[in-house]
């Protein structure tokens, strides 16, 4: 059943308690997949989808609020099909419903459905861009603000004024969190989860598109927004200053607290015993200090992490001249990602021949993290070898300066 959560708005989404896995970030906490439909007078307005194999469950959530040939408009904020995947499916159910999408989601929209959908329906669809407005009816008007590369070329937000006084921004991906709840609201779950999810959503999704999202924001913030309705997770309606604040720091990377992240991993244990030195040394300066071995590391955590910290330390020993499996795996995530305004160490342990540090070093620049000292002992490290008091100090001061 479709659930009321304001007057004239309906939530009529799919609650993932069971995902675990979102193309590669893990969801421990499960997902939603958030469309609405929203009530002015006798017409209805649709906006977005969910993921195809929840169809049913969508279907009957719409049919529990009105017949389908009252819906007028059907907004299509973003294209992915988590958020799409069921278009070409409601699409028929809908023959009274313009579509309305940014002029890129239309484009896509065909490409991702052409084999479903007839082609003269995609020419139908009105695309609009920034500050187009939609009147639906009985005081309700949506104005649109495109988001390119947030985190799709599609992707937009649909912003609707109410008669009423409510004013809701329908957010897409922005300000969502991979959380199942039977609670739609973020005053009726636990705020410091749903901040949890919030950043761990931010770093495995946006956080390489963090110099976008800081001209975005001045975009949407002045609006004025007193509910916002993302496509996962909880609404926002008490917290909505917060997350905003969160969104302006992570976009600008800025730490809130000088940390290091130690991430490496180990065949022999000598790589291990240069993770723990170097940890022991920088947890005696009263650094918040955090070590993760990538073998038994979830990825998702480890970028989360590594969004937080001022300096990223990366470890591995050398094997068939370059890195460890999961170290390599790793640092690919990471580039893919940039964490922005970093320092780092490349360290490790070698045999017969170098490697693997070289290579994280290569990865770490393009990455444009600033790699300020690289650690290479040969075999095992001597009780010597770990005495690492002279480049905790370098590191130290170059958090301190920077």
């Amino acid at each position: 059943m479709a659930q009321e959560i304001l007057k004239d708005v309906f939530f009529i989404g799919y609650v993932d308690w069971e995902v675990r896995n979102f193309h590669g970030y893990s969801t421990n906490r499960g997902s939603s997949y958030n469309a609405y439909l929203v009530k002015s007078g006798d017409a209805y307005t649709l906006i977005d989808t969910v993921k195809r194999p929840y169809f049913e469950y969508y279907l009957a959530n719409i049919k529990s609020v009105c017949d389908l040939k009252d819906i007028k408009y059907f907004i299509v904020n973003h294209v992915e099909p988590d958020h799409s995947g069921s278009f070409p499916l409601i699409e028929k159910y809908l023959p009274n419903a313009e579509i309305v999408a940014s002029t890129k989601g239309v484009e896509i929209l065909e490409q991702h459905y052409h084999q479903e959908v007839e082609a003269g329906r995609f020419k139908q669809i009105r695309a609009v861009k920034e500050g187009d407005t939609l009147d639906v009816g009985n005081g309700k008007i949506f104005t649109f603000v495109p988001i390119p590369m947030i985190h799709w070329s599609d992707s937009m937000v649909s912003f609707m004024t109410d008669e009423n006084g409510k004013n809701i921004l329908f957010s897409n991906d922005a300000f969502g969190q991979h959380l199942a709840t039977s609670r739609i609201w973020d005053d009726e779950n636990d705020l410091s989860v749903i901040m949890q999810e919030a950043e761990k959503y931010y770093a495995n999704i946006l956080l390489h598109l963090s110099g976008l999202i800081a001209k975005t924001i001045p975009k949407v913030a002045p609006l004025p927004i007193e509910i916002m309705c993302p496509s996962h997770g909880v609404c926002w309606r008490s917290h909505i200053p917060d997350i905003l604040e969160k969104y302006v720091k992570w976009s600008s990377g800025e730490i809130e607290e000088n940390s290091v992240l130690i991430v490496y991993d180990t065949m022999w244990n000598s790589t291990e015993k240069i993770a723990k030195a170097l940890y022991k040394e920088i947890k005696s300066r009263g650094i918040l200090v955090k070590r993760f071995r990538l073998t038994h590391a979830d990825y998702s955590d480890v970028i989360t992490e590594a969004m937080k910290a001022k300096a990223i330390l990366i470890g591995s020993p050398t094997l068939n001249l370059g890195m460890f499996p999961s170290v390599a795996e790793y640092v690919c995530y990471q580039k893919g990602l940039k964490p922005i305004n970093k320092i780092g160490i490349a360290f490790g342990s070698y045999g017969w021949s170098k490697g693997a540090v070289k290579e994280i070093v290569e990865q770490m620049e393009a990455t444009k993290i600033e790699v300020i000292e690289t650690i290479e002992i040969k075999f095992v490290p001597r009780p010597e070898d770990l005495n690492f008091k002279e480049v905790v100090d370098k590191l130290m001061a170059k958090m301190e300066g920077s």
